[in-house]
């Protein structure tokens, strides 16, 4: 019985199940380029009526159109997410990855409010409609400049860890010299509230409901604004010098993706995928 099962979460693709990976998954054919494009717009459009309704005269106005349109977008997100789990060869694996549980908490709320009104005391409909804006962390899966900015990000991790390390240390160093300089009488009451002023001033924030009343603490807020611009830089140019040394060494983008893993951006003449080494399908 077990044996059956992982045939079957494991059966090799083909037939329409192969075609309808390739339109769905991979983006370099005529038909995937026009699937994504299409499921772009629908995101998008599905994004702005959650948007829309949350303003309260137009949504008192159009309720009923944007409860049409809600119904609407979800039934095509159903479809959609029916269609994935069909044509991979693992169709758990795929619902349980990031993309996977996108694609569930995009169309899951909708489901939810038709069983959850009577129950008041667990929690209102309108806060599970709230997470009807998880449909625009899909817009990952279709466009490759997000994809390029995770690479670099996850690359560059260990760099913007020590640059925050170093930052932390000093916000915290000026914030108890400014706990020392001000005092409480100027309402720098506690170490704790002092950083808190060293974090708003250095990031240039500067809500402004604690200011250094003295001369030489005006002085030291004004070295770390001054200081603020350069750090707020550092972060930047980690991620921009590292996505510039992925663009010059990785090879042309593809959408090419492994059946096994779903792992995208296999070259055209790989016969093995990178990540996991099953045989990709020529």
């Amino acid at each position: 019985m077990a044996d059956s099962i992982t045939d079957q979460l494991g059966k090799p693709l083909g037939g329409w199940r192969l075609r309808l990976y390739t339109i769905i998954f991979e983006a370099d054919t005529r038909a995937g380029r026009r699937f994504d494009q299409w499921l772009i717009a629908i995101i998008l459009t599905s994004i702005a009526v959650v948007v829309l309704d949350s303003v309260h005269a137009i949504g008192v106005r159009y309720d009923a159109l944007f409860e049409v349109l809600e119904w609407c977008f979800t039934i095509a997100f159903t479809l959609e997410y029916l269609a994935r789990l069909a044509c991979v060869r693992h169709p758990l694996r795929y619902a349980l990855s990031f993309f996977g549980l996108v694609d569930l908490l995009a169309i899951l709320p909708t489901y939810l409010a038709l069983l959850v009104p009577e129950v008041h005391a667990l929690i209102d409909v309108r806060v599970l409609r709230l997470l009807r804006v998880f449909r625009i962390f899909k817009l990952t899966a279709y466009i490759a400049e997000y994809q390029t900015l995770g690479r670099a990000l996850s690359a560059s991790r260990r760099k913007i860890m020590v640059f925050l390390s170093a930052v932390l240390m000093i916000v915290l160093i000026m914030g108890t010299v400014m706990y020392v300089v001000e005092g409480p009488g100027n309402g720098f009451t506690s170490i704790p509230t002092a950083t808190y002023w060293a974090v708003t001033t250095m990031t240039t924030v500067g809500f402004g409901d604690i200011a250094p009343k003295t001369d030489l603490g005006r002085l030291i807020a004004s070295m770390m604004m001054l200081m603020g611009w350069g750090i707020l830089a550092v972060p930047t140019g980690i991620v921009t010098a590292e996505m510039a040394a992925m663009r010059r060494a990785a090879p042309e983008p593809t959408t090419r993706t492994c059946h096994e893993c779903l792992t995208e951006g296999q070259t055209p003449e790989a016969r093995y995928c990178l990540h996991c080494g099953a045989r990709l399908q020529p």
